[in-house]
């Protein structure tokens, strides 16, 4: 089959919207990434034709992404429409790269969060809920203090924790607060609390990772926080 014919006039199958829709973006060659970018051809040459004069042309996909309006224009069948296109995939691309290296830190075990809070948390004199907020990738976005209570008690309710967890648009959450007995064992409340609190997120599609109690490691118990999920809580 001629690779002039045009993409409307071939089997459904070669389209590459289609096989877009039918097998995912990875499935497809550059070309047929550019072409449908392009939309169209030009009579003798179809998009996909052409974008595979634009990679022949410049080699690469950077070097493709950094031409100008004007050097993409040279190619024929590349109108200032087509051009502006392709110019803003590749800059959304770029942008994309950038959000991608000042994500925060991944945080997917217990150890991983402790790191994160133990010094912030190591002086506290009450205690402190705080809620460490999370996206997709379990990557950090911020963590927000919800409460402060005394040495014995601390008062969470779900709508505060989850008000703050919808603002951000987190797709998971970890709770963590300190014991400033040094005792990270949890109390009947902190597991009455995670419990509650298991069960508003699974309403609201926000999973709750964990509960984590940091405290402070002796002699006879190094470690110095619990895991609630470790602890087996979570599925009790």
């Amino acid at each position: 089959m001629p690779s002039s014919l045009r993409l409307k006039d071939q089997p459904v199958s070669e389209r590459p919207r289609e096989r877009l829709v039918e097998r995912g973006a990875d499935a497809l060659s550059h070309a047929e990434l550019i072409a449908i970018l392009l939309r169209t051809g030009l009579k003798g040459a179809n998009a996909v034709e052409i974008g595979r004069q634009l990679l022949q042309k410049y080699g690469t996909l950077q070097a493709l992404a950094q031409a100008s309006v004007g050097d993409l224009q040279s190619v024929k069948g590349i109108g200032r429409d087509k051009a502006v296109t392709l110019m803003a995939a590749f800059a959304l691309a770029r942008k994309m790269a950038g959000e991608l290296r000042h994500e925060g830190p991944v945080l997917e075990t217990p150890e991983a969060i402790v790191n994160l809070l133990r010094e912030d948390n190591r002086l506290r004199q009450v205690e402190t809920f705080q809620i460490i907020l999370l996206n997709t990738r379990r990557r950090l976005i911020r963590v927000e203090e919800i409460a402060d209570g005394t040495l014995d008690t601390i008062l969470v309710h779900p709508r505060e924790v989850f008000k703050v967890a919808i603002a951000a648009n987190a797709a998971a959450v970890v709770l963590a607060h300190n014991h400033p007995s040094g005792d990270p064992t949890p109390s009947e409340a902190d597991i009455k609390v995670t419990r509650d609190l298991i069960r508003a997120g699974q309403l609201l599609k926000i999973e709750v990772l964990d509960h984590v109690i940091l405290g402070r490691a002796t002699a006879e118990r190094p470690k110095d926080y619990a895991s609630l999920r470790e602890l087996g809580y979570f599925y009790s």
